[in-house]
C-alpha cells in the first residue's frame, strides 16, 4: 500500500517454522498497464523450539476424536483458510494502526508450545489475553465481518476481513455482538470474553492470517504509522514480503 510519505509498502506471511532462504515477488502494476516483478531474497532466522506450557482441559478435547468430529474440525479449518484467501480480493480497509483487542495481560505468546494433559501438541498460533466472562473484546481495525460461528476447538468466533489479505479472528467468546456482513470500526466492541471451545478458563485468543497463512497478530500492531494511507488513497497491487510472521 501507499503511505502518506509517498512510499510503497507491502506485507506478507511466512509460516512460523520456515527456515533458510525465502524469495519474495513484488508485483508492480504501472499506470501504463505494464506489469513488473521485483524479486527480493530473505534469509529467515532459525526459530527456537516452542517452550511447553502445561495445560489441563476437559477430557472430551484430548481423547481420540470420532470421524464426524474430525471432519467438522477439518471443515472449520478449511473455512478459515478460505476467508483468508478471499481477503486478497478486497483492498485494505484500514487507515490507522492495528490495536490489541484487549488491554489486559498477555498470558500466552504466539508460537509457544502447548502441553495438553501431558501430551505435547503443536505451536500456539495466536495470542491469549486474560479476561473474565463478559468483558469486552474490540475489533483491532476497520473491516467487514466475514464469519460469526461456533467451532469445535475455538468456540464462538468472529472473523474480520480487513482487506489486503489480512484477517483477524477472536476465539472462545461468550457472546458475539456483530453479524456476518457488518462493517466494523477500529476499536468497536464485537464480542465478550468467554470460555467456549477447548479452553482452560475464560480468555480471549486473538489470531491473524495473511491469506491462508497464520501470522503473529502483534506484528500487525507493530507496524508504524508510515504504513497507513488516507481513506481516499488507492492501494497498490498486493505484493508479498516477510513483514508479518
Amino acid at each position: 500500500m501507499r503511505s502518506t510519505a509517498g512510499a510503497w509498502h507491502a506485507i506478507g506471511g511466512v509460516p512460523v517454522d520456515s527456515e533458510g532462504s525465502l524469495v519474495a515477488n513484488a508485483v508492480i502494476q504501472r499506470a501504463s498497464g505494464k506489469t513488473e516483478i521485483a524479486r527480493v531474497r530473505f534469509t529467515l532466522p532459525k526459530v527456537p523450539p516452542p517452550v511447553s506450557q502445561p495445560l489441563a482441559v476437559d477430557s472430551s478435547f484430548t481423547r481420540p476424536l470420532d470421524a464426524a468430529t474430525i471432519a467438522r474440525i477439518d471443515r472449520e479449518n478449511a473455512h478459515a483458510r478460505e476467508i483468508g484467501r478471499l481477503a486478497h480480493d478486497r483492498p485494505p480497509m484500514w487507515t490507522a494502526s492495528f490495536l490489541k483487542p484487549r488491554t489486559s495481560v498477555i498470558t500466552s505468546e504466539f508460537g509457544s508450545g502447548r502441553l495438553f494433559n501431558g501430551a505435547l501438541t503443536t505451536r500456539h498460533l495466536g495470542v491469549d489475553f486474560r479476561g473474565a466472562v463478559g468483558e469486552p473484546v474490540l475489533a483491532s481495525n476497520r473491516g467487514v465481518v466475514a464469519l460469526v460461528d461456533n467451532f469445535f476447538l475455538a468456540g464462538n468466533v468472529v472473523y474480520v476481513d480487513h482487506g489486503g489479505g489480512v484477517v483477524t479472528a477472536y476465539f472462545h467468546l461468550s457472546k458475539t455482538l456483530v453479524a456476518a456482513g457488518d462493517t466494523v470500526k477500529r476499536g468497536q466492541q464485537i464480542g465478550l470474553v468467554g470460555n467456549t471451545g477447548r479452553v482452560t478458563g475464560p480468555h480471549l485468543h486473538w489470531a491473524a492470517r495473511y491469506g491462508a497463512i497464520t501470522v503473529n497478530p502483534l506484528d500487525l500492531v507493530a507496524l508504524g504509522g508510515k504504513w497507513y494511507v488516507s481513506s481516499s488513497s488507492r492501494p497498490a497491487a498486493a505484493s508479498r514480503t516477510s513483514a508479518a510472521r
